[in-house]
């Protein structure tokens, strides 16, 4: 890649930025001394305290490209980042109407996910994103085997369970998240295999509570641990537990909302058999959280996708051969500063960027760590104007027009 001129401080390369500046934003930009390298920040426009929003040129591999990034400060106490999301995991909305519904001034889009059931006719596509998910504080899912993951094939050593999160300690890491859980009834327990998952394990036994909507649960029983086009289980189980008893029971998974007093069992194979011994009125406690790998801090809010920089160095194994339209997230200054990156999708730059080039980009943006996002037709950039109430889709989405997504980064801040 190569790019225009100009230079950060300590020889980082600038870009060429195309944003309109305004006298405000300039200003605004200069107060935020150490919120970006000062050439970045005189380039940029600050859309709220804390945030400053550039867009550049990039040549790449397979021909000029257009990036749009928003830099968000996190040692300005008015700002934070939260997961943007329909209000269910198995639902989707355009990113900029998830930003402006929780009030944030920009945001990207977030996760890959289960967009298509062509495999399975007549199962409904969920929408639900393939890793785990946690909004204010609330675990929200967990993640899918990983032969069940939408999207490119995945780095070598990374896992449908890796996230980006940021703490309660107000800064942003790379970690991965298990999911921790049993059923356990007056007769034994049995692990938990999957919250709130389109896809559960093989064998397993998966709780869908409140946060999963109202969209059909046949899906979790279909494909394998290794295949997602597998066909769908001809052993499946179904048990509604209310306020910690069995009331009801069925062959087949069911759909419809789930009270928040209730949580729906739903097994496949062995987990099907072990789930006919329960009968009506039989207590059952399940428990369930995530597990981090990396951090003994408390996640705000996390969402998945697959690390691509780690400690400054690309992850061996990158792609350098498939360029697309890309969304990423880079963490900075020990969490501290971050950016969210997407790729234009406007026709005359659609070739985008390899995996290989998002990791050489977000370093040479000052990126320690970076976190490959959803790309093609979900990359989305939204922010607000200087003043504005709402945001703007920056970037052109490839294909035209905004597509529905089931979450996203958004980021806050307070005036």
């Amino acid at each position: 890649m190569t790019r225009r001129h100009g230079r950060f401080p300590a020889g980082r390369p600038v870009r060429t930025v195309l944003t309109v500046l305004t006298a405000v934003g300039v200003l605004a930009g200069a107060a935020l001394a150490g919120a970006a390298p000062a050439a970045a920040v005189a380039a940029g426009t600050e859309i709220a305290p804390g945030v400053v929003y550039e867009e550049f040129d990039i040549q790449a591999v397979k021909g000029p490209t257009h990036a749009h990034v928003l830099r968000v400060d996190l040692r300005d106490p008015r700002v934070r980042l939260d997961l943007l999301h329909p209000g269910a995991v198995a639902a989707r909305a355009p990113v900029s109407a998830l930003a402006d519904s929780a009030g944030a001034v920009a945001g990207v889009n977030g996760d890959f996910f289960n967009i298509t059931e062509t495999q399975h006719p007549g199962v409904e596509a969920t929408g639900a994103t393939v890793g785990p998910a946690i909004a204010q504080g609330h675990v929200l899912k967990a993640a899918v085997p990983a032969g069940q993951r939408f999207g490119p094939a995945l780095p070598p050593g990374t896992t449908t369970e890796d996230v980006f999160g940021v703490g309660v300690d107000r800064r942003g890491r790379l970690d991965r998240l298990a999911l921790d859980g049993s059923v356990r009834t007056p007769e034994g327990a049995l692990p938990l295999g999957g919250l709130n998952q389109y896809a559960l394990p093989e064998n397993s036994v998966g709780a869908f509570t409140a946060q999963w909507g109202s969209v059909s649960r046949v899906r979790a029983t279909c494909g394998s641990d290794s295949e997602r086009a597998d066909p769908c289980s001809s052993d499946t189980y179904e048990v509604t537990v209310r306020r910690g008893r069995v009331v009801s029971a069925s062959d087949l998974p069911g759909s419809g909302p789930i009270a928040a007093d209730t949580t729906v069992l739903v097994g496949r194979e062995a987990g099907a058999r072990w789930l006919r011994k329960l009968s009506a009125g039989e207590q059952v406690v399940v428990r369930h959280r995530l597990v981090a790998s990396a951090s003994r801090i408390p996640y705000r809010f996390a969402l998945a996708g697959y690390p691509v920089l780690r400690g400054g160095q690309p992850l061996p194994g990158l792609d350098g051969a498939t360029g697309a339209v890309r969304t990423a997230v880079g963490i900075a200054d020990g969490g501290r500063r971050l950016l969210l990156f997407a790729v234009d999708g406007d026709p005359a730059y659609r070739s985008g960027l390899t995996i290989a080039e998002v990791a050489d980009e977000m370093r040479a943006l000052g990126s320690v760590d970076a976190f490959s996002l959803d790309g093609g037709g979900s990359t989305t950039l939204v922010a607000r104007e200087p003043g504005a109430t709402t945001v703007t889709v920056r970037n052109h989405p490839q294909g035209g027009a905004e597509r529905p997504v089931p979450n996203g980064i958004g980021v806050f801040s307070a005036p």
